[in-house]
Parts: C-alpha cells; structure tokens; sequence
C-alpha cells in the first residue's frame, strides 16, 4: 500500500501549503496598509490601493477584508498581537506598573500615528467582522491593566482603567491629546483610583 495520500481518479490532492499561503498573504495586505496610511491617511486608504501596494489582486483582497474599516482593523490588531505579552514588576507602585503595562502601546501608537488615528474610526464601523476585532483589542488593553494590577485588581478598578484608555485613545485619534501622553494620563488615573488603598 502506497504511504501517499489516496485521491479519487482525477483529483487533485489537497494543497496543504494554501493555510501558509493565506496567512501570509493577509499579511502582506495589512503591512502594506500601515504603508499606505502612512502615506494617504485614512481618508486616502482603499482595498484596492492596499491590494495594489502588497501585489495582490483587488478581488483576492477583498475575499480577505470586506472593507477598509476590517483592513485598518485587523492591522492595528496584528500591530497589538507584535508586541507580545506585558512583563510588570510588582514592586513599583500601582500607577508605575499602569504606565508601564501600556508603554510598549504608547510607543506603537506615537510610532504609527497614521494608523492609531485610523483605527480609531475604524473600530467603531458597524460590521460584524470589525466588531470581532474591537472585542479583541479591547481585551489586550484588559489584559494588560489585569497583569499590572497583579493581587490588587478590582473589578471597577479595571473597568475604570478600560474606559479611561479607550478614552484617552480616542481623544488622541482626533488631535485632543497627544498619544505620548498615554502613559502619564493612564498613571494619573490610576493614581486617583487606588489612593488610599495603600
């Protein structure tokens, strides 16, 4: 008995590089529309340009991301997933363990201002896959809050920090706050919500 997989007469056998070549396709589309809200900004950025721009044809694009608000989505969420997990030390104080849980974001988001600005228009779209995203970021900035908190976290301490950040991100998104200014804003808060707490 042959070790080779067995097809039907005249069938292909199943190419089992397409979850590789998917993936990295996908990848190519989102790296290339960082590059592209660098260079238009949102109001600029279409499937189509990015699709052009990452050498890929504009239908397959699409079969991918059905509009720019899921591309620029997905590719501030692939930009949060690059930074990996948040290491805190639970010997500093909680506002310095705050700062430093979302440093590594405040520096994404003062390096890309192109995209933080962009995804925070499209995180608020309407679609269902844009929606599966925003629940995705949100839960990377809560976790972050939870692994600074440490024995400490309260539930309305948390939710608190969410709000506030989210906030603060969108304020930022639309020129009210400067995104450096993250992490002193959020140590601020989190100073006013545990004084007294020790």
């Amino acid at each position: 008995m042959s070790s080779h997989l067995s097809t039907a007469a005249g069938e292909k056998p199943p190419d089992l590089r397409r979850p590789q070549r998917r993936a990295a396709t996908a990848e190519r589309l989102a790296v290339a529309a960082v590059e592209e809200l660098r260079a238009e900004g949102y109001e600029g950025l279409t499937v189509r340009n990015v699709a052009r721009r990452a050498q890929v044809a504009p239908a397959t694009a699409y079969t991918y991301f059905a509009s720019k608000d899921h591309l620029v989505a997905e590719a501030f969420g692939r930009a949060l997933d690059a930074l990996g997990p948040v290491d805190v030390d639970q010997s500093e104080t909680v506002p310095q363990r705050v700062a430093a849980a979302i440093a590594d974001v405040t520096r994404l988001v003062t390096d890309e201002p192109a995209l933080a600005a962009a995804a925070t228009t499209a995180l608020l779209a309407d679609e269902p896959d844009v929606a599966r995203l925003r629940r995705r970021v949100g839960a990377a900035f809560h976790e972050r809050f939870v692994a600074a908190l440490g024995d400490d976290a309260d539930d309305a301490v948390l939710d608190t920090l969410d709000l506030a950040f989210t906030g603060a991100l969108l304020r930022a998104g639309v020129g009210a706050l400067h995104y450096a200014d993250l992490g002193d804003l959020m140590a601020s808060v989190a100073q006013a919500l545990t004084r007294g707490r020790g």
